[in-house]
């Protein structure tokens, strides 16, 4: 078995990545708000951790930022790369801007314009390939054997887990009594390190001793939750993966490292309905001033639809990973929020 995250490693990435990651707001959403939002009231106080105010409006800045400003100056001179359809992609550009390393980017060719477009203002090297998160592993890959640069993987790599963790570490410092913290979950690396920072602090009298950490994803592209249950990582085939909105989620399997931490400190993964992340997101909107992405409402969501499948608790942390919204898919929502739509 590979080696866990401590809570020092977590430490130690708070430091490195200040004053480059921000220390993002953790929000109360008031019951009144949701009311006028059509939601009916729930027997919780909710919380919104909003990561979409980072600088690339994601949570992968963390990550990225904590293993690129790692490696030595040769492995930063030989360039890095990395494959993502988009959060992680502008981590890895933003990092190695500002490290002063060259960084190339594999993404999907189905990936958001919003994302590819920010991804190249960073100054990356975008190499398109097909849909299949399999598909822009392999090439990047093969362009590491080719020309050397040095690989930053999107989540399954100790220093990635401990990167995002910080959120987690974050979450309970601002709150202490948090009953549940919900993390959006595709290849894994936001939930293990989520989870990991969350009950290591609660072990270490930090954050409630009961503290539960639970995933969510899309119903559409569920291979965590089936690997949780059935405690053998699967992979899902991108024809299934693909087929939901969030396309931040669509990775086909959680990472190896990732998966074990988070058999070891992960309490359950709920999935959500297409329906359902479209209705949190304007639920988001139209009941806060936070933007969501599409992968970044699929907590929400959890908390609001799921409530009957998730531990009852005082007060609710959801994450919302990211705010790299499709302008049209915004404009859309916004009209269906002033037409009165639920």
């Amino acid at each position: 078995m590979s080696e866990f995250v401590t809570l020092e490693d977590v430490k130690a990435a708070q430091k490195r990545i200040g004053g480059v990651a921000v220390r993002t707001p953790l929000y109360r959403v008031e019951p009144e708000r949701l009311k006028i939002a059509g939601v009916p009231e729930p027997a919780f106080e909710l919380y919104i951790k909003a990561e979409s105010e980072q600088p690339i409006k994601s949570f992968k800045l963390r990550g990225a930022y904590n293993l690129v400003a790692q490696l030595s100056p040769e492995e930063l001179g030989r360039g890095v790369i990395t494959y993502s359809s988009g959060n992680h992609a502008q981590g890895v550009a933003y990092a190695a801007r500002a490290l002063g390393a060259k960084a190339v980017i594999v993404m999907p060719n189905n990936a958001p314009e919003v994302k590819k477009a920010a991804t190249r203002a960073l100054g990356a090297e975008i190499v398109e390939v097909g849909p299949a998160s399999s598909d822009r592993r392999l090439k990047a890959e093969e362009l590491v054997a080719e020309r050397g640069y040095t690989m930053i993987p999107p989540y399954d790599a100790p220093q990635i887990i401990a990167g995002q963790g910080t959120c987690g570490l974050e979450i309970v410092e601002q709150l202490p009594d948090v009953g549940l913290v919900i993390s959006p979950v595709s290849g894994g690396g936001l939930l293990s390190g989520i989870a990991t920072a969350v009950k290591l602090a609660a072990a270490a009298g930090l954050a409630d001793a009961d503290v539960k950490v639970w995933g969510a994803e899309p119903e559409l592209a569920a291979d965590a939750k089936e690997s949780f249950y059935s405690k053998t990582l699967v992979e899902w085939p991108a024809e299934k993966t693909t087929r939901t909105i969030g396309d931040g989620l669509r990775t086909q399997s959680m990472g190896v490292l990732n998966f074990e931490h988070v058999l070891r400190f992960v309490d359950g993964i709920v999935t959500v309905r297409e329906d359902e992340i479209l209705a949190a997101m304007k639920v988001m909107l139209g009941a806060t001033s936070l933007v969501p992405e599409p992968s970044g409402a699929v907590t929400l969501a959890a908390a609001l639809f799921h409530a009957d499948e998730l531990p009852k608790v005082k007060k609710v942390a959801v994450v919302l990973s990211g705010g790299n919204l499709e302008p049209a898919l915004r404009e859309q929502l916004e009209g269906e929020i002033a037409a009165g739509k639920a």
